[in-house]
Order: C-alpha cells, then structure tokens, then sequence
C-alpha cells in the first residue's frame, strides 16, 4: 500500500492506494510512510478540481476493504447520492432496505474508509440537520456549501 498526504481547503488529507485502487482516505496527516504512484497522484488532482469545483463526480478506482454486508451496502449507496443533494440517515436506511436502521447507517457512515469520494458527507439527519461527520461538522458545512454553490451555478450559468 501507498501513503500520500494532500493539503486541501479543508486540511490535510491521507490517501491510500493498494494494487486495485483508491482504498483510504482519511482527514488529517498520517505517520505511515509515504510513498509515490500514479493512482495517488491522479487522486490528488481529482481532489484538487473537486475542491476548486471543477469536478462533481470522482473517476477513481476503489478498493473496499472491510466492512460487514450492511455498511457496503450503505457505502454503495452513498456513491448513488448525486453531487450537490443529500439524504437522510433514515432515507439510507430505507433504501438498503433496513427502515429502521437510520443508526447503524450513521455508524456506517462513520466508518466509510474513503471519505469524500464516497461521499458521507452528504448524509444529514432528520430535517436537515447537521450532525455526526469524522471530519468534524465545520468540514461537512464546508463539503456540502461547496457543493450546494457549485450546483447553483452550474444551473445558472
């Protein structure tokens, strides 16, 4: 596995790649040792349009490790959430088809090994509100305001 640091707008950002794909990232520096490969820079990049609003839908390889059927299932759906919108815990649940499982898709969310690029982010609770985010609730305003005016205008533009 390869180690990369990034700086974005909202702090610094650890990737991971592995043979398959992109398989971690996470908020804040690491410890491993970095590394280079073609897969972490062209993930980098990726980062950087996204941050600049230049890029809605991320083109990268995942590698998915770990996680029990559920969570997969959370975190499949969370790449269904298009750019721009969000959905509730609940309304998760709903579609994975577990109703009343708004919680375990919280801990689900909290648990999502490629944060941004599968999008939990985009996951709020009830009405709306913000709540739960491993980069922090600062960082999830910030993801999702960065979205909601990069959709406003593309709209009208």
């Amino acid at each position: 596995m390869y180690w990369s640091v990034v700086d974005s707008p909202i702090g610094d950002l650890t990737l991971a790649v592995d043979e398959t794909g992109l398989c971690r990232l996470h908020f804040g520096a690491t410890d491993r040792p970095l590394g280079t490969a073609p897969l972490l820079t062209e993930a980098a990049e990726q980062l950087k349009a996204y941050f600049a609003g230049e890029l809605q839908e991320f083109a990268l390889p995942l590698s998915v490790r770990g996680g029990s059927d559920f969570e997969r299932a959370v975190w499949t759906q969370l790449t269904r959430i298009p750019y721009g919108e969000m959905q509730t815990y609940g309304d998760v649940a709903k579609i994975v088809g577990d109703a009343g499982a708004a919680r375990a898709v919280g801990t689900a969310c909290n648990r999502n090994p490629i944060a941004i690029v599968v999008p939990c982010h985009r996951v709020v609770g009830a009405g709306g509100k913000m709540v739960g985010f491993g980069g922090g609730i600062p960082t999830k305003r910030h993801l999702l305001e960065l979205e909601a005016r990069v959709s406003f205008e593309t709209q009208w533009t």
